[in-house]
């Protein structure tokens, strides 16, 4: 190993995970399993996509199996231990913010569906887009508790009507 690949991965494991964004720990794992699972999905689909004669079905095929690939190496890099880079990557991924992996995996499992819109490919991309929609829902955040929208109304009202009781002392 070189110098300057242990430097590199120094500086990858230096830097803090963007998971930890508020996601909760069974959250994560939800997301990493429809992950594996949407790999799964897409690598099924899409041999049997590639049982065709027609172009366009082989390229979403392809595709698909592309998307397993990226998958797997992203979510579950255990599963790629025979890729020297695969924890390097799972590390950069895991980096990112989850809105990034959001557009980045529904981004990845619609381009299939554009390339041939079958019903092979629908089923086959739906788990690798969901899991691109859990991302997307954690980049939103927690729901806000009754008591404290509660507390942000009454706020607002009150402000309101000090503006209005301003306007209105202003006019006199």
């Amino acid at each position: 190993m070189s110098g300057s690949g242990g430097a590199a991965a120094m500086a990858v494991s230096s830097a803090p995970p963007a998971q930890d964004e508020g996601m909760t720990w069974w959250y994560r794992w939800l997301c990493r399993l429809s992950g594996v699972l949407g790999a799964v999905s897409c690598a099924v689909s899409g041999l049997f996509n590639c049982i065709t004669i027609r172009p366009l079905n082989i390229a979403a095929g392809v595709w698909m199996i592309m998307n397993a690939f990226v998958l797997l190496l992203c979510e579950a890099p255990f599963c790629c231990q025979f890729i020297e880079f695969a924890n390097t990557v799972a590390e950069k991924v895991d980096r990112l913010r989850s809105w990034q992996k959001a557009v980045f995996y529904c981004g990845m499992a619609v381009i299939p569906i554009v390339i041939s819109l079958t019903l092979t490919t629908l089923l086959g991309n739906a788990i690798a887009f969901a899991t691109g929609v859990l991302y997307g829902l954690s980049a939103l955040g927690k729901k806000g508790d009754a008591i404290s929208y509660a507390r942000i109304q009454q706020q607002k009202q009150q402000v309101d009507e000090e503006k209005l009781t301003d306007t209105l002392e202003g006019e006199l």
